[in-house]
């Protein structure tokens, strides 16, 4: 459970530096949860584990989840810019490491998770909306195209950022534009065109955190969309461990192969090191069997795409995100 800033009062930790009025430009040591007019809640050490799929990993620094948009800004525009930061959406696509991760992490919560229809083929969507609600409210909008973002599972901040897709479908296919805070806490609007898609990756600045997109589709009928809603549920079902401690597709697919099937003509099925396995079900998904550590995930993909590269000499890439320190 996380327990809000105003109950956890960790008074031997420093805390991040914030710029303090009449210090004449110097950062001052944060010091108490409330300061600086933050309105939303800031624990110190915070245990990830809780928030992520795996179930594994350290604790954040400092985990900042804000009231609204100008809450977010303010605490940027004023934390250190050397203080790094981190957005944390589902935590369905990475491994926190053991060590931590040090700094901030923002989490967005129900401020950032509406979704709006905002003409009969856009929808205007929060940041921290899950890919489940978005597909739906476009299902009770009449508009399809936005379907496959039902098998993502994360949030729009996070396959925003990654142009995630599945099913045929990706994020640089629907969206129009996004809203990000930067680091510094300037909010801007980016087109899609702005955002260097590729495969599984975007050029947003590092420490930028995507707070709203516009995704647009076509229009549909609600109950084809919902039919094919029902397809994409019925397949990941059948193919993939949703009932496992998981952390979803752990390797992009390289130019002409799919990373299953490299792994599981590598030998690596139900390949086991520590409390990680990789799925029977389906090899491109890493579990945590039960008691597995982060270094125990990490040095399982390390030791399947080693396996790959040496019995086919193709050189798997991580596509679930690794944070924090070992």
């Amino acid at each position: 459970m996380i327990m809000s800033a105003e109950s956890v009062r960790p008074e031997p930790v420093e805390g991040p530096s914030f710029s303090s009025a009449g210090s004449e430009g110097k950062k001052q040591p944060f010091d108490r949860p409330g300061a600086n007019g933050l309105r939303g809640k800031l624990t110190a050490n915070a245990p990830l584990a809780p928030l992520v799929w795996f179930k594994s990993g350290g604790a954040a620094e400092w985990l900042f989840e804000p009231k609204d948009l100008a809450d977010l800004q303010g605490f940027l525009a004023d934390l250190d810019p050397e203080v790094p930061v981190m957005a944390l959406g589902l935590g369905s696509n990475m491994i926190v490491r053991d060590g931590g991760v040090p700094g901030v992490v923002v989490r967005l919560g129900k401020a950032f998770a509406k979704v709006t229809a905002v003409d009969p083929v856009t929808l205007d969507c929060g940041g921290g909306a899950s890919g489940i609600l978005v597909s739906s409210t476009a299902r009770d909008s009449g508009v399809a195209g936005l379907e496959f973002l039902r098998s993502i599972p994360g949030t729009v901040g996070g396959f925003v950022r990654m142009n995630g897709g599945a099913y045929g479908g990706e994020v640089k296919d629907i969206l129009v534009d996004c809203d990000v805070v930067l680091r510094s806490g300037e909010l801007k609007t980016l087109p899609v065109a702005d955002l260097g898609y590729t495969y599984r990756h975007s050029a947003l600045p590092e420490g930028a955190i995507v707070v709203a997109a516009r995704f647009r589709g076509r229009p549909g009928e609600a109950a084809d969309i919902q039919a094919e809603m029902d397809r994409i549920g019925a397949s990941r079902e059948a193919s993939q461990p949703l009932r496992s401690k998981t952390g979803g597709s752990t390797f992009k697919n390289p130019d002409g192969h799919r990373a299953w099937e490299l792994v599981d003509k590598a030998g690596c099925r139900g390949f086991a090191l520590g409390g990680a396995q990789v799925s029977e079900k389906h090899t491109n998904f890493l579990i945590n069997t039960g008691n597995a550590t982060s270094t125990d995930i990490e040095a399982l993909g390390e030791e399947v795409r080693r396996r790959v590269r040496e019995s086919q000499g193709v050189e798997l890439e991580w596509e679930i995100q690794r944070v924090g320190k070992p």
